[in-house]
């Protein structure tokens, strides 16, 4: 029954993994990872990114500035930026090599080992990639919390909120952590494949016959 599951585990996996991939793609590119309404202007919604700062009016759509300078920006999202560019490149890293490492790929029957621990590679890839993209989300949604509820802070000046994307981003690392945990389980499977069976009958039958024609007076 093992053998039967593997498969579909490393496919769920993989495609887990991709959907966490695209997640965290998105997340580092969409403005919203800050919002602010304006109680004076209710029809204008500021949202700010890792890359620009936009604002949504009801009638003239949204409007977007990219930020002048990588150092002017707050720590947490000059952090942010090179977090998520991390989880995306590990990401991508892990598709790759889990890929070639799965199951139903003809490529390498033979070396099953090596494919075992291209997913175990893989999975363990996923997993950095999806801590690497929770920990930005995280510290920005901590910075904001703080900022909402710091007493110095006069109550008239707007504060920001929780954006989108940071529950696309939550979500990404999720996937991804779960993506590499259905590929590390299939690893501990220790029943022998049975490409691999077949392979290692077919060698000691040519070595019976190799040793029975030296043998032979």
């Amino acid at each position: 029954m093992a053998s039967v599951y593997q498969p579909v585990m490393q496919l769920s996996g993989i495609l887990v993994s991709l959907l966490g991939w695209v997640l965290s793609c998105l997340t580092t590119y969409l403005p919203q990872w800050k919002n602010l309404n304006l109680e004076l202007n209710e029809l204008e919604i500021w949202t700010m990114g890792l890359w620009q700062a936009c604002v949504v009016q009801e009638e003239g759509g949204m409007q977007c500035k990219d930020f002048d300078s990588f150092l002017a920006l707050p720590p947490e999202l000059r952090i942010s930026r090179i977090l998520m560019f991390f989880s995306n490149g590990s990401g991508l890293l892990g598709l790759l090599l889990s890929g070639f490492g799965l199951d139903c790929l003809k490529i390498g029957e033979r070396q099953q080992e090596q494919k075992k621990r291209l997913l175990l590679f893989g999975g363990m890839l996923f997993w950095i990639s999806g801590i690497t993209a929770i920990v930005p989300v995280s510290w920005v949604a901590h910075a904001t919390v703080q900022e909402f509820w710091d007493e110095n802070i006069p109550d008239i000046v707007p504060r920001w909120d929780f954006g989108e994307a940071l529950f696309v981003g939550w979500l990404a690392g999720f996937c991804l952590i779960l993506g590499g945990s259905l590929l590390n389980c299939t690893i501990c499977s220790t029943e022998v494949h049975p490409s691999s069976v077949h392979y290692a009958v077919a060698e000691q039958q040519d070595q019976c016959q190799c040793l029975e024609t030296e043998t032979r007076p």
